[in-house]
C-alpha cells in the first residue's frame, strides 16, 4: 500500500502477473484502473513508448486504421499519437480501464471485448496492430496471433513486446515461430530492452508483417 493524495492506495504491480486469464484478469485490472498510470509511471514502464517508436521505424503511413489491442487506459494510444498515427481504435476487456482511456482523446472508436472471446472485425480490417504487454500468460493466449493476423491487411504491420515471463514461458514463442516458419509473417524487427526499469524487468519488442 502506498499514501496518494492522504488516502493509503494498493499497489498492483507485484501481482500482475498472478492473476488468472479471463474474467480473474479483468477484474484485476477493474479494480486498478485509477492508480494503474500513477504505479506504472512511478516504477519507469517504458514499453508503450519503444512499441510506438518501433512501428513508426517499420512504416511511413501514420492516417490508416490502427488497432492497439489491450489499450488499457491508454498510455499506447498516447505514445502513438506522438509518432503521428492518427486513426486509432482501442479495445480492452476491462470496463474500467476503458474509462478512463476515454479521457485521453486519443481513439476514433473503444471497445470493451470479451476476454476469452475471439477478436470480431472484417479480415483486413487493420493495417496495423500494437498489442503491448497484452502477449503473456493470464493474458491474451499465443493463439491471439493468428486472430491478429486475420484482422491485418496483406502487408500489414504488427507490433508487440514479450516481457521475461513471456520469454520464459515460451508458448507465445513457439507460435510466433510456428507462424513464420508456416510464412504466413516475417520479422521486420526486434529488439530487447527495459519493460519497467523500477524491476529491472525487460522486454522483446517485436514488428512483425503479414504475408
Amino acid at each position: 500500500m502506498g499514501a496518494f493524495g492522504g488516502v493509503m492506495v494498493k499497489k498492483f504491480l507485484d501481482d500482475a502477473y498472478k492473476h488468472g486469464p479471463g474474467l480473474e484478469a479483468e477484474r484485476f485490472y477493474d479494480a486498478w484502473a485509477d492508480s494503474y498510470d500513477e504505479e506504472l509511471a512511478e516504477n519507469g514502464y517504458v514499453t508503450p513508448r519503444r512499441c510506438a517508436l518501433a512501428l513508426a521505424a517499420a512504416t511511413e503511413e501514420r492516417g490508416r486504421p490502427l488497432l492497439d489491442l489491450g489499450c488499457g487506459t491508454g498510455l499506447s494510444g498516447v505514445a502513438l499519437r506522438a509518432e503521428g498515427f492518427t486513426v486509432i481504435d482501442g479495445w480492452d476487456p476491462s470496463a474500467e480501464m476503458i474509462r478512463r482511456a476515454e479521457a485521453r482523446d486519443a481513439y476514433r472508436v473503444l471497445r470493451q471485448i470479451e476476454p476469452d472471446g475471439p477478436l470480431t472485425a472484417p479480415a483486413g480490417a487493420y493495417a496495423a496492430i500494437v498489442a503491448v504487454g497484452v502477449l503473456a500468460p493470464g493474458l491474451a493466449p499465443p493463439e491471439a496471433l493468428d486472430q491478429c493476423l486475420r484482422l491485418l491487411a496483406p502487408g500489414g504491420l504488427m507490433c508487440f513486446s514479450f516481457n521475461d515471463f513471456t520469454i520464459a514461458d515460451g508458448a507465445h514463442e513457439a507460435r510466433l515461430k510456428a507462424l513464420e516458419e508456416a510464412g504466413k509473417l516475417e520479422l521486420v524487427s526486434r529488439e530487447y530492452g527495459d519493460h519497467i526499469r523500477s524491476r529491472g524487468m525487460g522486454a522483446d519488442v517485436i514488428v512483425i508483417r503479414k504475408t
